[in-house]
């Protein structure tokens, strides 16, 4: 007896930049929250690196977006 497959298993799956787009606020979220973290312990630099990483993601989604 086989599994039978959910509907739409043969579907591509989706590439890493549309993963990204679909979690884009997840990840603005997480980084910040590194951020957060890095600053509570007093390495300012490290969270000023993972900020600057968000400003550009949603800044990139933005140009897209008014783009499109």
């Amino acid at each position: 007896m086989t599994t039978p497959e959910p509907p739409g298993a043969d579907a591509p799956l989706p590439g890493p930049g549309e993963l990204a787009v679909l979690y884009l606020g997840n990840i603005l979220y997480a980084l910040e929250l590194a951020a957060l973290s890095l600053d509570a312990q007093g390495k300012g630099d490290e969270a000023a690196f993972y900020r600057g990483i968000g400003r550009q993601l949603a800044e990139a989604h933005r140009r897209t977006r008014a783009a499109g």
